[in-house]
């Protein structure tokens, strides 16, 4: 995964990652003002050794013997002989108390720490001083008594730092929990994100296209939600920068005609309604934009479209023509006043791969050839049916569309491999349904295309010119 992979990953989800952060963060602020306020206090006794000797030697050892006894006075803290006058004295039940009061005693040190937990401050410094004060008392009158009545003590207990009122809460900790929930936000939203793009096998952008053929991109069309009502936007809308799109193709296309050999190509697709008979309609109007002459020919047998997009009847056509029912030039249409003319598909046949398949097949386009300069054909999906790989053996290669959000990876990788077994060339792949923002669009206006380009009159006034002549050759044959 490349660095571009991951941003685009980010890019595609940063509204999921943002709100999951913030309810990571308002989580954190929720647990902050509902929990409960703990206040801690802590008192220090000094614990030391009565000596009768000043000596050096016996300094020492009581100082040794002190650091020794102070670590087990650490237990005796919690014990109920010290934590019940503690308790009467407060008048907090024993079991409560137990869980309140902790002991310590930093290494090697003589200093006893009694720390007190509550939810109100002065009552914390309370409890550590009563704990503290009950523990000195079983210290030096039980636990350390006197060999002799009226004699001290040889431990001394000494509060060196009594219990103050703590001036804030030890928690919760606004803080840690405010960072915690952004953290966990965070991790959540962006786990989302690279779990989403690992569960998706669908085509979104031209890298998809990379990992899959190292065949060229020859475009990208943009989505419209009213394509079906104007598939033509090349013809309805030149202006669209959608309708742009179409002619990048075409440019794409005309590089791939140079040289020798046929003049057909055919576009398909790996499944349905993943807009190559619109993309083939689109492209053949462009082509013919620029003066040259244009066969379309509609090769879905079985489902045509394309006299339905192109306003023509569509009841004879290349099922006539490859049965030698009719002459193709009487089952060609022009289209307006544009040198383009369209094949329909005709009736459907029982038998559409053996009619795409034969010799008839081979002549008609031997023919469209040589009075064509360009011929496309709008073939059925790869996947579905095999008339699209036996009609792309025929013909120069096979422009694949793929439809942005909806093709899966695995389908556009199994119609590349059925192409390469049928033995024909597939020349590059046209992405539609293309978003126009976002990580997956297509650069639309990036080049400047757009309401404000001038497109020349003559032929904004040949496609009305060409509207209006097919609508009148439409209603005439009805």
């Amino acid at each position: 995964m490349t660095l571009q992979d991951i941003i685009r990953i980010l890019h595609k989800s940063w509204i999921v990652i943002v709100v999951t952060t913030l309810l990571g963060l308002g989580l954190g602020a929720t647990a902050s003002l509902l929990a409960t306020p703990v206040y801690q206090s802590s008192t220090q006794l000094f614990v030391s050794v009565r000596s009768n000797d000043a000596a050096t030697g016996d300094l020492v050892q009581g100082s040794t013997f002190a650091r020794q006894i102070v670590t087990s006075y650490v237990d005796v803290v919690k014990t109920a002989i010290v934590l019940e006058p503690a308790s009467e004295q407060l008048g907090i039940p024993l079991g409560q108390l137990t869980g309140r009061v902790t002991a310590s005693s930093p290494t090697n040190s003589v200093l006893l720490n009694i720390t007190a937990s509550a939810n109100e401050a002065q009552l914390a410094a309370d409890i550590a001083n009563a704990v503290g004060d009950s523990f000195i008392q079983v210290v030096t009158t039980e636990l350390e008594a006197p060999a002799g009545e009226g004699e001290p003590s040889p431990v001394q207990l000494k509060t060196v730092q009594p219990a103050q009122v703590p001036g804030a809460p030890v928690s919760p900790r606004v803080p840690v929990n405010l960072a915690a929930g952004l953290l966990v936000g965070l991790v959540v939203g962006l786990g989302y994100a690279f779990l989403r793009s690992m569960l998706d096998t669908r085509i979104h952008s031209l890298h998809d296209i990379e990992q899959i053929t190292q065949k060229p991109l020859l475009g990208g069309i943009a989505y419209d939600p009213e394509a079906s009502s104007r598939p033509l936007i090349v013809h309805a809308d030149p202006r669209n920068p959608r309708a742009e799109s179409f002619r990048t193709l075409r440019t794409n296309l005309q590089f791939l005609q140079v040289g020798d050999g046929s003049r057909a190509f055919v576009v398909s697709s790996a499944g349905p309604s993943e807009g190559k008979s619109t993309t083939t309609a689109n492209l053949a109007i462009s082509l013919a934009e620029t003066g040259a002459r244009v066969a379309l020919l509609d090769g879905d047998l079985r489902l045509p479209k394309l006299a339905t997009y192109m306003g023509i009847e569509g009841g004879v056509g290349m099922t006539d023509v490859l049965i030698g029912k009719v002459e193709l030039v009487d089952a060609l249409q022009r289209w307006g006043r544009t040198q383009l003319y369209v094949l329909p598909a005709g009736k459907v046949p029982p038998n559409p791969s053996e009619l795409l398949g034969s010799t008839a097949m081979d002549r008609l386009l031997e023919m469209l050839g040589e009075h064509f300069d360009y011929v496309l054909i709008d073939a059925p999906p790869l996947l579905l049916v095999t008339d699209a790989a036996v009609v792309s053996k025929k013909t120069k290669g096979v422009i694949l569309a793929a439809a942005s959000g909806q093709t899966k990876k695995a389908a556009l990788q199994a119609a590349v491999r059925t192409l390469e077994t049928a033995g024909a060339e597939l020349l590059g792949v046209v992405v539609t349904k293309l978003p126009t923002k976002g990580p997956d669009s297509y650069g639309y206006g990036e080049y400047g295309y757009g309401q404000n380009n001038p497109i020349d009159d003559s032929v904004l006034e040949s496609r009305r010119e060409g509207e209006q002549a097919a609508r009148r050759s439409t209603a005439g044959k009805r």
